[in-house]
């Protein structure tokens, strides 16, 4: 097919027929999008042919880029053995199997089991039910409030979306009413004037407040991404994890990492949580799992969780009908392989992350460019018009969405949260790849700052 012929059409019936996630469907109808028709290595291409360096790793999922015909042909020869069963009623198939035990080998020794789900939303309500269950069963059901942080994502379900602490999905539905949110670790937006350790300290301390104002008999669990993601690429402070893990340590509160963004290499290691030191009772995983390939994600669930649930009698009620896909399951083996026996993620850490890191530290005396943040894989440029006040670029963050705009025609895909640009390319770019983001990143930040009159 020619794509690029079929294109106009094809965008007049995206138009017409498809409701998008997170869209202004009238805004859409009216002036429609790109549609994307192939991607190779760490390169997307659009319907008209236009090249972009996926800056973003699909959706902080493709952290192996798109030409990986192994993870493909594991999909295709499994769709021809068994294309689907259910792990419902004392059934399972062989990947699901073979992919709990190579997730339990790359996980910390507290990690024996898993709960299979088709996505981090999804993975996240598990835990909910995990959480609940594991109180019943113990006589405590009372222990069931959640803390979570402003400005976190936790997936789009009622549930996962309760948990995050977005506003805007707050304002658009009624939540679950016993979720109750404290403050981001977000420095530069929080506590600029203060010390960063020291604001790290006093801002994980508001979990302790938390608990002491709902009673410590009756919080069940605290939430968080160690890097929150999709909020703005946050980077806690180095005291903000140790206070918080003493704290749910000292409180009897179970710690739930989502590491749905973070998880398989982001940040360095396999998990965020061991960048970070965190000691999760259950740690959320999805997205890179499969490399984007097939959707999947789960729960790794504690020993002093599974002790728990294992002695005593009683369905668990809970599940999904593609919990466990043979397809996906096979997509998440044939990914785990590449990163394990290629050694992916040290690699990605020791090479390719710092230059990453270096580069976009180069952006930071631009004119509008407020702070530099990242971690790993990832990170965040934040937009201003003056340095010294932090002024905001442009109402209603119009700067960094023109800078968005802007670096997509370079041909460069990047994401905007707020006001700053936030990044996560895949973890096989090489330096002179890397130069190119960076490069495009800066001469999108000088058309931006020419637009809105910076000097």
């Amino acid at each position: 097919m020619n794509m690029q012929a079929n294109s106009g059409n094809l965008k007049q019936l995206d138009r017409s027929h498809h409701l998008h996630p997170f869209t202004d469907f009238k805004d859409y109808a009216e002036h429609g999008g790109r549609v994307f028709s192939r991607a190779e290595h760490i390169y997307i291409y659009d319907s008209n042919g236009h090249r972009m360096l996926d800056g973003m790793s699909g959706l902080w999922c493709c952290n192996l880029g798109y030409s990986q015909q192994s993870i493909v042909d594991a999909v295709t020869e499994q769709m021809q053995q068994l294309p689907y069963y259910n792990n419902f009623f004392q059934c399972s198939n062989q990947p699901a199997i073979e992919l709990a035990k190579a997730l339990v080998d790359v996980t910390e020794e507290r990690f024996n089991h898993v709960f299979f789900t088709n996505s981090g939303s999804e993975a996240n309500d598990t835990n909910l039910r995990l959480v609940n269950r594991y109180y019943q069963l113990q006589g405590r059901p009372q222990k069931k409030l959640i803390i979570s942080r402003k400005n976190a994502y936790h997936g789009s379900t009622i549930a996962a979306a309760s948990l995050g602490g977005m506003g805007p999905m707050h304002d658009q539905t009624n939540g679950l009413d016993y979720v109750h949110h404290i403050e981001q670790p977000h420095w530069f937006e929080v506590g600029p004037d203060e010390d960063p350790d020291a604001f790290g300290v006093r801002i994980a301390r508001q979990l302790e407040e938390k608990i002491d104002e709902l009673g410590e008999d009756n919080v069940a669990a605290f939430i968080a991404e160690p890097v929150q993601g999709a909020g703005g690429v946050i980077i806690p402070p180095d005291s903000y994890w140790p206070e918080i893990q003493r704290i749910c340590d000292e409180r009897d509160i179970l710690l739930i990492a989502d590491e749905v963004i973070c998880g398989f290499g982001r940040t360095g290691k396999w998990f965020g949580s061991e960048t970070y030191g965190i000691k999760p009772d259950l740690m959320t995983f999805a997205k890179a799992v499969t490399n984007g390939y097939q959707p999947l994600g789960g729960v790794m669930v504690s020993d002093k969780i599974v002790d728990v649930l294992l002695a005593h009698e009683g369905e668990f009620a809970h599940g999904l009908t593609y919990s466990g896909h043979p397809a996906a399951a096979a997509a998440g083996l044939a990914t785990l392989k590449i990163l394990k026996e290629g050694n992916v993620i040290a690699d990605a850490a020791a090479n390719i992350a710092p230059h990453f890191q270096s580069r976009l530290r180069e952006l930071a005396d631009h004119r509008i460019v407020g702070q530099v943040r990242g971690r790993g894989m990832f990170a965040a440029v934040e937009l201003v018009r003056d340095k010294s006040s932090r002024e905001k670029l442009a109402p209603e963050s119009a700067g960094a969405v023109f800078c968005r705009n802007t670096a997509n025609e370079l041909g460069l895909m990047v994401r905007q949260t707020g006001n700053a640009m936030i990044m996560a390319p895949p973890l096989i770019c090489s330096t002179e790849e890397i130069d190119a983001l960076a490069d495009m990143l800066a001469q999108a930040l000088d058309e931006t700052a020419k637009h809105y009159g910076v000097s």
